[in-house]
């Protein structure tokens, strides 16, 4: 078995708006190559994959595959031929996200060149999602994508709760896997302070205390009842204000404000739009609290973001990683705007505990997510991929 893997990753598309995933994706492929393996992603859409990648000479490399012309979330022959072209010397190929056809078309070359294959759920076969556009999905594991994990030699969850609900939608005698997802923790070594993003939004300063929304902006999300859990906060003459910064579709965020303004909450709240970088750390730690009232999500990156720049935290059982987050400190509700409120309330209420339950989250995150710590998950995880392949 080699000391040094050579690994190929299959992300359809590298594009901001696909949500933590590119970036889970973007960090796992970096931390392999910086321990010294061989790492190729291949994608039919590299927008906002490093640009330094996509010399053949670095390591991570990007191949990017043409697609189909009649159905863009196929592989044309040339795609497929240029995958193929990829597999010589590889040790294992790593798949992300099930919803695909175009796993389904390289999933069985692969096959082909006997290539063990992992697939990475990344939520997608959560209850809540499973419940969304089900007569699709279910033709869609029918047709094929029971066929993409029974054939695989690997599943990988990220979490115990995440493979508590996609296990029984996945057949096969497979290797399952839990292991947290990747996050780069050096920008949290040294936090900028609330300072940049004052700088960005002078609005922002006001002596009110500030609860903090950051992620795409999504029904599923839980957005109204965040506006509906400050509106009870005001009624109980609570002074805050909510941030909401994210992006989204241009009509849904006009009713997110519309219904702000029937609440009465158009004066402290702020659409600060997509936030990256410094400026988004800095949000971070503006914030009294941070809270994600989610339906639905899987490793939710924000979440354990926010936890590494000293941010209390707020969320619900809808994260695949809530037990993780209820170790850090993090306060786990259902997200009904009573229990919201409740938890914000009794934060913002108590200085000491927000300090002791920040620390807290900081000092957990460092460890759960350290850089090592989760190599040595992925380097196991593959090197087991490899050996579960052999002896089958």
């Amino acid at each position: 078995m080699p000391k040094r893997l050579t690994n190929l990753h299959f992300f359809p598309r590298i594009r901001r708006e696909e949500g933590g995933v590119v970036q889970v994706v973007v960090d796992l492929c970096q931390i392999m190559a910086s321990a010294g393996h061989q790492v190729v992603l291949s994608t039919c859409d590299a927008t906002d994959v490093p640009s330094a990648w996509k010399s053949s000479q670095h390591n991570p490399s990007i191949k990017q595959l043409a697609k189909s012309s009649f159905l863009e979330s196929r592989l044309s022959h040339e795609g497929i031929h240029q995958f193929e072209q990829l597999l010589d010397g590889v040790d294992v190929v790593h798949f992300h996200t099930p919803w695909e056809l175009s796993n389904l078309q390289l999933a069985a070359v692969v096959r082909k060149h006997e290539v063990p294959y992992i697939v990475s759920v990344h939520g997608m076969l959560d209850d809540y999602c499973m419940r969304q556009k089900r007569l699709k999905k279910r033709a869609f594991l029918t047709l094929g994508g029971r066929r993409l994990f029974s054939r695989a030699t690997t599943v990988h969850f990220t979490a115990a709760a995440e493979k508590e609900q996609a296990s029984p939608w996945i057949p096969g005698d497979y290797l399952p896997v839990v292991q947290a997802c990747a996050l780069d923790l050096e920008p949290y070594k040294s936090l900028p302070g609330p300072g940049p993003a004052l700088a960005a939004f002078p609005q922002l300063a006001t002596p009110q205390q500030k609860i903090l929304f950051l992620s795409r902006l999504h029904p599923k999300k839980g957005v109204e009842l965040l506006l509906e859990a400050v509106a009870l906060l005001r009624d109980q003459n609570k002074n805050v204000e909510l941030l909401i910064a994210g992006p989204g579709e241009a009509d849904y965020v006009s009713r997110l404000k519309q219904i702000g303004v029937q609440l009465g909450l158009q004066d402290s709240t702020h659409f600060l739009g997509m936030v990256r970088g410094e400026i988004k750390l800095s949000l971070y730690e503006l914030a009294d609290v941070f809270v994600l009232p989610t339906h639905q999500e899987n490793f939710g990156l924000v979440l354990p973001e926010a936890l590494a720049c000293g941010t209390p935290v707020v969320t619900t059982r809808g994260t695949d990683i809530w037990r993780e987050l209820a170790e850090a400190g993090a306060m786990i509700v259902d997200n009904r705007p009573s229990e919201l409120a409740d938890a914000i309330a009794e934060l913002l209420d108590d200085d000491q505990l927000r300090v002791r339950l920040g620390a807290q989250g900081r000092k957990y995150v460092r460890n759960w997510l350290a850089e090592d710590k989760v190599l040595a998950g992925y380097e196991q995880m593959y090197r087991d991929t490899i050996r579960r392949a052999v002896t089958r």
